[in-house]
């Protein structure tokens, strides 16, 4: 690393096992915010709940992970999560340096993707559709321009005011992608309310773009080609029964 008075690199703590939890802004954010406040009493933040099921112990889905927030005041953000473990990535490890001195602290042996539970979806839901008010909300100024001189149409050119307009339109209905986790989400919970619903309807009540949207039926629902339900969408069979469970 540049910048460090030491060339010598501690490595006594090198086989040390790391957890590498990926976790939502504002999880993060929780956290920051709740261990300076709890810094005085020493009062933890979060607890993890691990699971074991003795009748699966040779299969991957013996384990399982859930987190509880424990912080005040978390307004809207859920407090019980899942915790999906994966061990399909790349050999990483986690190093550090204080004082020129580089250290490394531990390999990570198992990566974390950090979920709502089903029973916190409806305050996350409610976090979601308020951050995404906070950053579309458009700030428009309105400015009075004098007398202009008429401009000729000629073939191929627009007017300025015309082609002004074109150029608001689009942006206007540009929609923005959310986090591939949240919509998911969202969409579990659409299926709870109707076990049927077409792309249009979808595209309609979540405002996203439509191959995002295409991308995310495909790994969660089937598609009705024909029946009573001819040109909608349901959930796969499996989650299906994960929600009722």
């Amino acid at each position: 690393m540049e910048g460090s008075t030491n060339n010598n690199v501690d490595t006594s703590n090198a086989e040390r096992p790391v957890f590498l939890m990926k976790c939502p802004a504002v999880v993060s954010r929780t956290f920051q915010s709740s261990s300076s406040s709890s810094s005085v009493n020493n009062a933890p933040v979060a607890k993890v709940v691990f699971s074991l099921d003795p009748l699966r112990l040779n299969q991957d889905d013996s384990t399982q992970f859930t987190m509880e927030l424990t912080g005040t005041n978390l307004g809207n953000v859920p407090k019980f999560f899942s915790m999906d473990m994966s061990k399909d990535f790349a050999p990483m490890s986690v190093f550090s340096e204080s004082q020129g001195k580089i250290s490394v602290e531990g390999k990570i042996k198992n990566k974390f993707d950090m979920r709502p539970r089903y029973d916190g979806i409806e305050s996350y839901g409610k976090l979601c559709r308020e951050r995404t008010n906070k950053y579309s909300t458009k700030t428009r100024q309105i400015q009075v321009i004098g007398h202009e001189k008429p401009i000729m149409h000629l073939p191929g050119i627009l007017h300025a005011q015309e082609k002004k307009k074109v150029v608001v339109k689009a942006s206007d209905t540009k929609r923005t992608r959310r986090d591939r986790g949240e919509m998911e989400e969202i969409t579990f919970k659409l299926f709870e309310q109707q076990p049927n619903w077409t792309l249009k309807e979808l595209i309609n009540k979540t405002d996203q773009p439509e191959q995002f949207m295409k991308d995310i039926l495909k790994d969660l629902c089937i598609y009705n080609n024909k029946g009573a339900n001819q040109g909608s969408y349901e959930l796969k069979p499996e989650y299906k029964k994960s929600m009722e469970d």
